[in-house]
């Protein structure tokens, strides 16, 4: 099958795709990094809105752990927040009632998570980051005629980091027969065909991570780049790794 893919930015339009469309959505910085590392490690993790909705969702699980952010704060009650360091922490340490790997996760985010949410009336739900840009593609490519390239950005801007992996799964597209539907998608994807991957220090996550003390969140980001092949997909509510469903 061949077919076309659109690139864009949740927090410059946040207005729902057309439902024909799969949405790859991309939080670099951190959403879709930490539900990608927690499903390659075997958890089961969940999405929610807001803190308030998570705290809903928490009810009708089994012994959650909560974990996420909401503008830069941990929410009062949760466990954890929005990281994959952490979450690989949980698996590294010996098993006991806060880090039982059985124990759901429910992840809450700033943009990354409202993203997911608000496109689950669309055909198919699907996560990427740098870790696992190329399965990503190679999974959704033949599946689809129409997909949409969703980055989460964060106040109103389109972070760099998530530009670059948004152009990665299209780059990655294109060599599988797809085409740019839009001139400022084909734009986006050629900006990022030759780049160091450095540059995504200079961005203003990665600032942000600095100055609260979470480097070592932006230092395993940088360190783990195409190095999963775990395709994750929403159904249901929760994430599955679409290599065993689809």
């Amino acid at each position: 099958m061949s077919g076309s893919f659109i690139i864009d930015c949740y927090a410059e339009n946040p207005d729902s795709k057309p439902e024909q469309f799969a949405v790859v959505a991309i939080d670099v910085i951190r959403a879709t990094t930490t539900a990608t590392t927690a499903i390659y490690l075997g958890r089961e993790i969940y999405p929610a809105r807001n803190a308030d909705e998570a705290i809903v969702l928490s009810k009708k699980l089994k012994d959650p752990l909560l974990m996420g952010e909401m503008g830069g704060h941990v929410p009062y009650g949760f466990d954890l927040t929005n990281s994959p360091v952490q979450v690989m922490a949980l698996s590294n340490i010996p098993s006991g009632y806060f880090t039982n790997t059985r124990r759901p996760l429910i992840l809450v985010s700033s943009s990354g998570t409202p993203l997911m949410m608000n496109s689950t009336n669309n055909i198919a739900v699907y996560l990427a980051c740098l870790r696992n840009y190329k399965s990503v593609a190679k999974h959704i490519a033949g599946r689809y005629e129409h997909i949409a390239i969703i980055g989460a950005g964060t106040r109103g801007e389109f972070r760099r980091e998530d530009e670059i992996c948004c152009s990665q799964v299209g780059q990655e597209l294109r060599k599988l027969g797809y085409v740019a539907e839009d001139t400022r998608t084909q734009e986006l994807t050629d900006k990022w065909i030759n780049y160091d991957h450095e540059i995504i220090r200079e961005g203003n996550s990665a600032k942000y991570l600095r100055r609260s003390g979470q480097v070592h969140d932006l230092e395993f980001i940088m360190h783990h780049v195409d190095d999963l092949q775990v395709v994750p997909r929403l159904v249901d509510g929760y994430f599955v790794d679409a290599q065993h469903f689809d």
